[in-house]
Order: structure tokens, then sequence, then C-alpha cells
């Protein structure tokens, strides 16, 4: 682990011009430039509000902002793992020219797509003024439920990045994983009152992201305090998954060269 924080001290700055680089490329073409970045998930939460509120008739309360929460999440989470699977490929011509951290590209990734969840976090402070929807001190809980989904996030990346480089039909076996999750989630319906009450304590503490998104709900939309018991008990199994999977890039990262 002192070799993890030596380069993560060392490399952090290249992680974060990584990140902010891509940012700038990705709209550099674009007529709307970051804009994108709201209109995307907005309008996602649109086409989920109408199907869900209104044709299957939701009534969950501040649904808009109840499914605006599950997919801001939800697309830091997927667009993370997705990218982590090709990283190594990807990023090729660096790589096998120059000696950097392998999990400093997955930091510069999480940073990527961290600065595009924050814009949608802005959308969903001014969705709260706009609905009016009651905050308590329990909105503070968002903090640590983020930390956690962070480190949980890295923590799957680090093996994906692994594994994605030994394995080429890894990207599609994860596409279809992850969208079994997305549906096993809860983005567009609540799962503590739309499920059978003998699954949702399977289901709660079996997905982290189940987890996560009914967290963030809670202490954001209704006041409640979330369940920092299991919020706890995936901080530490996301840790204890993150050194086994830094380790096993630090072991087989003079092959990723030889291989990609």
């Amino acid at each position: 682990m002192k070799r993890f924080w030596k380069d993560l001290t060392g490399h952090y700055k290249y992680a974060l011009y990584s990140a902010k680089s891509e940012l700038k490329s990705e709209v550099a073409n674009s007529y709307l430039n970051w804009i994108w970045w709201v209109l995307e998930p907005f309008c996602f939460m649109l086409i989920y509000t109408f199907i869900f509120g209104v044709i299957f008739n939701s009534r969950e309360p501040f649904f808009s902002a109840f499914v605006f929460i599950g997919l801001t999440a939800w697309e830091f989470f997927n667009r993370c793992l997705t990218q982590s699977v090709k990283l190594m490929r990807n990023n090729k011509s660096i790589v096998t020219k120059v000696y950097i951290p392998k999990f400093i590209l997955l930091i510069s990734k999480m940073f990527f797509n961290g600065y595009k969840m924050m814009i949608s976090f802005v959308i969903i402070v001014a969705m709260v003024i706009f609905f009016k929807i009651p905050l308590t001190w329990n909105v503070l809980f968002i903090v640590p439920i983020m930390l956690t989904l962070c480190v949980f996030t890295f923590a799957c990346m680090t093996h994906l990045l692994h594994y994605g480089v030994f394995v080429q039909d890894l990207t599609n076996v994860v596409t279809i994983v992850l969208r079994m999750v997305f549906y096993m989630t809860g983005i567009f319906y609540n799962i503590e009152t739309r499920l059978p009450e003998r699954y949702i304590g399977i289901l709660m503490k079996g997905n982290p992201m189940a987890l996560f998104l009914s967290s963030l709900r809670k202490c954001i939309l209704y006041g409640e305090r979330p369940d920092m018991k299991w919020i706890a008990i995936w901080f530490v199994i996301s840790i204890i998954i993150a050194i086994f999977g830094v380790r096993k890039i630090y072991k087989n990262e003079n092959s990723y060269v030889k291989v990609i």
C-alpha cells in the first residue's frame, strides 16, 4: 500500500490533466459543447418519467427527481466500468512508451465521469428547489454514500482493467451484466415498495448499487437516515476488493505491455 500511495500522490496531477484534456476534446467539435453533459441525463430523465410516471402511472413522490438521482449515480458507475475494460488498449500509445502506474488511468476516468456527475448534481439541487423538497440534516449522509460509491467503483474497475487486457470478449459480457444490474437496481422504481418483502433485503444488501441509490434518495428526497451499517460494510468490502485489484495490477503490469 505504500507504493500505491506514493504513486497516487506522485501522479494524481497527470490524472487531473488527462481528465481535463479528455473533457475538452469530447466537446471540441460540438455546437452545444458542455451543454450536452446536462442535456443527455436530463433527456433520459424525461423519457423515463414519461414512460413510468405517465404511462405506467407511478405514484412515487417527486418522481422526476427520484429518477434523475438514480440515473446520475448509475451513469457514473456504468461509464467507469465499461470504459475500464479497454482502457489499456485505448491508451496503448502511452503505456508502451512511458511508465505510469496503470491504476492512474482508472483515476483519470473517474475524474472524467465524476465531473459530469457533479454537473448532474447541480440539476438535482435545482430540482429540489423547484419541487420545494424539504431537506433535513440527513442530507449530509450524501458524503459517505458517494465516497463508498467511488471506492466500490474503483475496486470493480481494477479487476476489469486487468482481465480486459487478456479477455477480448469481456466488453460484451460486462455490457450484458450491467444491463441486468440496471433493471435490478431500481432506477425508475422503488425497490422497497415494489418488490415482495422477502426479496428486498437480499437485493438491497447483495446489490450495492441498489443500496447506494436507495440511500441517496432517502436522505435527499425523504429526509430519512439511510442504512449506514450496510454502507459501512460495503465500504470495507470495497477497500478489500480494491487492495486485491491494485496488487493484481502491480503484479502483472509488465505483461500488459506485451499483450496489447
